[in-house]
């Protein structure tokens, strides 16, 4: 009977362990009006993009933020996301481009001197659901304390915060990303 209990127990926590590693990823913050609206550039990116205008629209925020380098030559993602929400409606005046990151590293440090010359205070960031929590943890390295930091994903047409491990693709996309957020825990510290 206690053997029986243990295995209760273990299958009960293994279950709890990969069911919770979906929500850790994606969290959610309620939303509030910000300053700007950080768009990064990666995997679904039309999906971010359309997910940032349709906050801008709605008056989350006055100020659109694109941050994404050219995976070739050429036009940087930044510019290419730029394009979509002025197509989608957007006036090009209250979009900015950051089009140097490469990674979510860059665009944390290579948006820090847009935030600051423009004297923004919080941003509602906006990626990929499995993506948020890391995008999230490296925008609180790069920007400090002072800046307030509003997560909210757009949708991703394969990733699903309950019902990952169904998928090859997103359990691959869950186990990189907890790998890479162990590294930024490890690495990362400020003071």
């Amino acid at each position: 009977m206690k053997y029986l209990i243990g295995v209760i127990g273990i299958l009960a926590i293994v279950t709890g362990v990969i069911i919770g590693a979906g929500f850790y990823l994606s969290p959610q913050d309620k939303l509030t009006k910000a300053d700007a609206i950080i768009i990064i550039s990666g995997g679904e990116t039309d999906l971010r993009v359309k997910e940032g205008v349709k906050l801008f629209q709605a008056g989350w925020a006055p100020l659109l933020i694109m941050s994404g380098a050219a995976r070739d030559e050429g036009e940087s993602n930044a510019e290419a996301m730029k394009r979509l929400a002025i197509n989608l409606g957007v006036a090009s005046e209250s979009i900015l481009v950051e089009k140097e990151a490469r990674n979510t590293i860059d665009n944390a440090k290579f948006t820090r001197d847009l935030i600051s010359s423009n004297h923004i205070s919080s941003i509602i960031l906006v990626t990929s659901p499995y993506h948020q929590r890391r995008a999230s943890l490296t925008f609180s390295y790069y920007l400090g304390n002072s800046i307030k930091i509003i997560n909210h994903s757009a949708s991703d047409s394969a990733w699903r915060k309950n019902g990952w491990w169904n998928d090859n693709w997103a359990r691959k996309i869950t186990a990189s990303e907890l790998q890479k957020i162990i590294y930024l825990s490890l690495f990362f510290k400020r003071g």
